[in-house]
Parts: structure tokens; C-alpha cells; sequence
């Protein structure tokens, strides 16, 4: 091995995850920075600091598994672990040129997949364990979304507010011996609850990006022992760092104010179960799809909201108003809160809809191409390049 390759390698791991960075910077802290809560590069700055928290406990684990379980650690030589990232890379500014948001997570388990079937070093259980999961996230994040939609948003949505007051949120207080933070003038304790709140779902957020996305850019090189994990796990999450504070300010900016009129709300609840799937699926070392289970949640949630109009043997007998849409979470609760299978549907249905059926229709094309073409392509290059390791 030449240093020359090394540095190839270790580039290609950089380019990754400043990619990642770019866009899963947008996703996390979009909203808050949409809804004026927080500046963006007080945004970057947390999410850079909160993915290498991620990516250096949790994260782990998926860099053990993309390294050393889905293929034999032998074939990841530096010349395999480049053509695998420029792969991943690869997929990634083909669906940012189609401005879809790409999962990095099955495009990386794809590409490594073809290298494990053109070397015969596949380990078909783990990678049917990975695929299990990517079924089961969206179907988790669909019915935790109905849940908090049915029971739980409209009673939410009275108590949780943000309504910005003019001045700084928090100030110094220098009238006594020693100066401490106060509210700033105009600033209630909910405005201040509900804004922490907001900041610390984004920063959780960043910790599930972390935990999940780190491995995608660096495990081929950790697991041909080209980098140790530290290392490694610093180099990444760098690279998404310097993604954030650089292409990262225009996809706050999109996702902020231009993706969706989903409410600040419903976009905390929505990142709360999508992060804690995540979450969970990285602990066990698992790499899933992120905004997969975020759009899915989407779904739930609206749903949920909207299925209020009837009662749960309605429900059953799939007596609901077709015209009611999952576009729901946008119409605003009231002063009182309707029984379940009281709330009109008339005013439901009339919600401004959150998605373009054609817009939904290509992200979810691209995630099933997507892992596909990686698998596939990858495959071929390395059926012609012998590259790779032996077992």
C-alpha cells in the first residue's frame, strides 16, 4: 500500500461525509432554523459537535458492521475501499442532482453487498438482517406517527407554542454580586421551554445522524485496517462538519421554508420517532434510511390527525371521509380539543397538501434504485477491477 493510495482513500472517506453533512444538516436543524429559533451556523456548529458525539459511541457499531460484517474485512484492501466510496459518493450527487434526499446509509450497504458477491466474502444473514430492518423502520415510523396523530397531537399542540418575543431569548442579569442568566424582556417561560425543546430535539437529531452516517464514510477503511476507529470517526465527522457550515446553509434554508408547511410541531414529533428508530437501529449496528423513516412518520402523523373524525369501530369498518388528508397536522387545533369522532372532516379535508404525489413517487424511486444500482454496479467493477482482497 502507497501512502498516495491512502490519502486517495481517505479523500473519497472526506468527500462522503461532507456530502452527508450537507444534506443531513438541512434535515436536523431546517426546521429550527426556518422558524427563526436558531441562526445557522449555530446550527452547524451543534450538529458538528453532536455527530461526533454520535458517531463516536453508537456510531460504532455500524462502523463494525459495514467494515467486518457484511463482507469479510480481507476484501476491503485501499483500492477496494476507494471504488466503494466513490460508489457511495457517486449515488449521492446523482440524487442531489435530481434534488432527491438520497439514503447514504442503503446506498453504502449496496455498494459493499456487490463487493462481497464479486469476491464471495457476502454474508447473506447480516445482510438480510439489514434488509428486514429497512422494511420494518418505515412501517415503526408510520404507526408511532398514527398514535401521536390520534391521541396525542391536538392536546400537544395547546401547550406546546412558540411565539417569538423582540430581544435576545436569554440575558445576563448583572444587578447582583454575580451575573446569571435571565429571561430576555418580553420572554415567557413557555416561549423559552418550547424554543429549548425545539433546539434539543435537533441536537438529538444530530446524534442519531451521527450514530448512523458516520460509518458510511469510513468503514471500508477501518475495516481493511487502513484507519484505526478514532481516527477515523473524527475524519468523518469533520467532513460533515465542514458540510454543514457550507453547502448545509442552503438545504436549512429549503427545508425550512420551502420542502413542506408541516408545523414546527409536528416537525418535533416527526423528528423525535424518526431519531429514536434510528437510534435504536444503530445500536444494534444496523444502517437504515434515515429520511425513510421521517417521510414515513410524516404520513403516520397527518393520518392519525385526520382519522380523529371517526371512532375507532369506524375505523375498524374503514368508515372515514375520503376527502380527509394526511395534510391534517396543518389545520389548527382551537380552543377545545373534539372528542375523538366529533372533529369535522369538512375543515381537515381542506388542508393545504404537504406533498406532491409525483414528488413522493421519485424519492421513493431512488430509494429502491438507489441500494440497487450501487449493488449492482459495484458488482461489475469488481468482477473487472481485481482489486479486492481474498478470503
Amino acid at each position: 500500500m502507497t501512502t498516495g493510495l491512502l490519502l486517495v482513500g481517505v479523500a473519497a472517506a472526506a468527500f462522503v461525509g461532507f456530502n452527508v453533512g450537507g444534506s443531513s444538516t438541512g434535515v436536523a436543524w431546517g426546521p429550527s432554523v426556518g422558524a427563526g429559533v436558531t441562526e445557522k451556523t449555530t446550527a452547524a456548529a451543534l450538529m458538528t459537535g453532536f455527530v461526533l458525539l454520535g458517531g463516536w459511541t453508537v456510531g460504532r457499531n455500524v462502523i463494525e458492521t459495514l467494515g467486518s460484517g457484511v463482507v469479510a474485512p480481507s476484501a476491503f484492501t485501499v483500492e477496494a475501499s476507494i471504488v466503494v466510496l466513490a460508489f457511495i459518493g457517486l449515488g449521492m450527487a446523482v440524487a442531489n442532482g435530481y434534488g432527491v434526499p438520497v439514503s447514504t446509509s442503503m446506498t453504502a450497504v449496496g455498494a459493499i453487498a456487490g463487493l462481497g458477491l464479486a469476491t464471495g466474502t457476502l454474508d447473506r444473514a447480516v445482510l438480510g438482517e439489514i434488509v428486514v430492518w429497512w422494511l420494518l423502520a418505515p412501517v415503526a415510523g408510520f404507526w408511532c406517527g398514527a398514535v401521536v396523530g390520534r391521541y396525542l397531537y391536538v392536546h400537544l399542540d395547546r401547550v406546546v407554542e412558540i411565539e417569538q418575543s423582540d430581544g435576545p431569548l436569554v440575558v445576563l442579569d448583572r444587578s447582583g454580586p454575580v451575573p446569571a442568566p435571565a429571561l430576555g424582556p418580553g420572554t415567557t417561560p413557555q416561549e423559552f421551554a418550547s424554543t429549548a425543546l425545539v433546539v434539543a430535539v435537533a441536537c438529538y437529531m444530530s446524534f442519531s445522524a451521527g450514530a448512523s452516517n458516520v460509518a458510511n464514510a469510513v468503514a471500508p477503511l477501518v475495516g481493511g485496517g487502513l484507519l484505526d476507529v478514532g481516527p477515523a470517526v473524527v475524519l468523518a465527522a469533520a467532513a460533515i462538519g465542514l458540510g454543514a457550515f457550507t453547502i448545509a446553509r442552503r438545504t436549512m434554508a429549503s427545508v425550512g421554508s420551502e420542502l413542506t408547511e408541516l408545523p414546527l410541531l409536528a416537525a418535533t414529533v416527526v423528528t423525535v420517532v424518526a431519531a429514536t428508530i434510528t437510534t435504536a437501529a444503530s445500536w444494534l449496528g444496523v444502517p437504515i434510511s434515515l429520511a425513510l423513516s421521517t417521510v414515513m412518520t410524516i404520513v403516520g402523523l397527518g393520518w392519525g390527525r385526520a382519522s380523529r373524525t371517526a371512532t375507532a369501530a369506524e375505523l375498524a369498518r374503514g368508515d372515514v371521509e375520503a376527502d380527509v388528508s394526511v395534510s391534517a397536522v396543518t389545520v389548527d387545533t382551537g380552543d377545545s380539543v373534539p372528542e375523538i369522532g366529533e372533529e369535522g372532516s369538512a375543515e381537515l379535508g381542506e388542508a393545504a397538501a404537504l406533498f406532491d404525489a409525483s414528488t413522493v413517487a421519485r424519492f421513493v424511486s431512488f430509494w429502491i434504485l438507489g441500494p440497487s444500482l450501487a449493488t449492482v454496479l459495484s458488482y461489475l467493477a469488481f468482477l473487472a477491477l481485481p482489486v479486492a482482497g481474498t478470503p
